[in-house]
């Protein structure tokens, strides 16, 4: 008979923690994600593309910024994965979810192609790569 203290076949200790964490990181990176498709449709065409820009090639380019950042989900697994490995899956996990908010932040902060001309769409993509791998190491460092 089991001692009465004992996890349950299959249960450690903890785990339920780790799910609910798991659980709160993928559900505010598919936030931000959805707030940058918002973002897209509406805002970016005018605020990263030059002045009389046709809008439909300002919303289409906003949109492959949407695209490259599912495109670098792949990379973050394969990088997280690995970091999970060396450092552990909770090390990896705080990572990307703060890598994912300081970008989602940053893109608040950033300036318009006004400001700073074809610096902003650059900057904007780069953040959008960030997102992506942060998004697609949280999977790994959740699993």
């Amino acid at each position: 008979m089991p001692h009465p203290q004992a996890p349950s076949p299959g249960q450690r200790p903890g785990v339920r923690k780790y799910v609910v964490a798991s659980l709160v990181g993928n559900a505010l990176e598919w936030y931000d994600f959805f707030l940058y498709a918002t973002a897209s449709a509406v805002v970016f065409g005018h605020l990263f593309f030059p002045a009389g820009t046709d809008p439909l090639v300002g919303t289409m380019g906003a949109f492959a910024g949407f695209a490259v950042g599912f495109a670098a989900r792949p990379l973050g697994g394969i990088i997280f994965g690995h970091i999970g490995d060396k450092l552990g899956r909770k090390q990896s996990l705080v990572m990307t979810l703060t890598i994912m908010g300081i970008s989602t932040m940053l893109m608040g902060l950033l300036p318009t192609y006004a400001q700073v001309g074809v610096l902003a769409p650059a900057l904007l993509i780069l953040l959008r790569i960030l997102q992506g791998i942060a998004a697609g190491g949280e999977w790994g460092a959740a699993f």
